[in-house]
């Protein structure tokens, strides 16, 4: 290289310090922020919300303070009616290139509006739909699932254990069976009786399921997969014992022995700044468990004995050392062999196909 190119090339690096120079004085002098990132949430409740709602506003919003995201959120976004490929648009029209979709039915029902903008990430929960714009997410939950059914397996008396139940879809269905399997590693004698309600939130169809759960099938310990703890706070006047979801229910005595729990602040972070590092929808799923801290049992009543919290200690950590739940002989509650010795069940059937129950679940009709 002669001393003229050189020279240029010099110049050119110059000049381009002086580029970056000048617009960092500019922004600086006349207070103009920077483009900020904007991330959209759309939920099926109020961001105020207690229970399912709420938890996902708070982590998400959490998330975006720490990574300095601004966030959009679309509240009250019923699933079914059309209301979220609404809100998608509007989201995109606000200038969003992440979408947040927190509730189960919300992938399937918008793949229009994924396909229409293949310039936008979308992240939705626990989907079985997938795109090259759309990264499906969601907790371990099972794990935790497992360890409270240990718990329930332990503390009951008649060894009848109740589950009120929303729906039966795969992921409803893969807590239920978890948690039977958990009762059973410690009780084979044990079942697990299930009643549906058919909404993820239903004060009124709860508190009935769980009052048929008491006094008809006569279960002394209940649990839940519901968007609130109206089991729990029924079972609680009833004095039975419970174990919550989600979160911790409050102003309960000490029949209500734990909780699988989530730590969606986690979750959250984790795939924003995926986003924000430009590795958006790289993967197909993501699916977080008790080693990312992601799902957990809460603080134990003082009711649950020291024999029930090391064998759910021990539990936990074989869990986080690889043990896989749903591993080993496992029949079905029709006598068909699911799982066979030395076996584990793929998480594809685990998401997509687990329209069957473990041995030990009864459905209450």
């Amino acid at each position: 290289m002669n001393n003229k190119k050189i020279k240029l090339h010099w110049l050119l690096m110059l000049a381009a310090v002086l580029l970056v120079l000048i617009f960092f004085v500019i922004f600086t002098i006349t207070g103009i922020d920077a483009p900020v990132a904007k991330v959209g949430l759309i939920i099926t409740g109020a961001a105020t919300d207690d229970g399912w709602n709420g938890m996902h506003y708070n982590g998400v919003e959490s998330a975006c303070d720490k990574l300095g995201v601004e966030l959009i959120v679309k509240e009250n976004i019923a699933e079914g009616d059309g209301s979220c490929a609404k809100a998608i648009d509007e989201l995109v029209s606000a200038g969003i290139n992440m979408v947040i979709l927190s509730s189960y039915a919300y992938p399937l029902e918008v793949q229009e509006q994924i396909n229409k903008y293949p310039e936008v990430s979308f992240y939705g929960i626990s989907g079985e739909y997938y795109a090259e714009n759309m990264t499906s997410y969601f907790g371990r939950m099972y794990q935790a699932r497992y360890l409270a059914g240990i718990v329930a397996g332990m503390q009951t008396e008649n060894d009848i254990i109740g589950y009120v139940a929303a729906m039966p879809n795969c992921e409803v269905n893969r807590g239920i069976n978890a948690f039977t399997l958990g009762v059973r590693s410690v009780n084979p004698d044990a079942v697990v009786n299930v009643v549906w309600t058919g909404e993820w939130e239903n004060e009124s169809k709860e508190r009935v399921a769980a009052t048929t759960l008491i006094e008809d099938v006569k279960a002394d310990v209940l649990t839940y997969h519901q968007n609130q703890p109206y089991v729990a706070q029924a079972a609680d006047e009833a004095g039975v014992y419970s174990i919550g979801y989600n979160e911790v229910a409050e102003g309960l005595s000490e029949r209500y022995l734990t909780a699988a729990v989530w730590n969606w602040e986690a979750l959250y972070y984790q795939i924003i700044r995926e986003y924000m590092q430009g590795k958006g929808n790289s993967v197909k799923r993501h699916w977080f468990g008790i080693d990312k801290g992601v799902v957990e049992l809460a603080t134990f009543s003082p009711l649950v004995s020291e024999e029930v919290k090391q064998q759910t200690e021990k539990a936990a950590q074989e869990i986080q050392t690889g043990k896989h739940i749903f591993s080993g002989v496992i029949y079905d509650n029709e006598g068909v062999l699911r799982c066979k010795e030395e076996e584990s069940i793929r998480d594809e059937i685990l998401l997509q196909k687990m329209d069957w129950f473990v041995d030990g679940v009864v459905i209450y009709e």
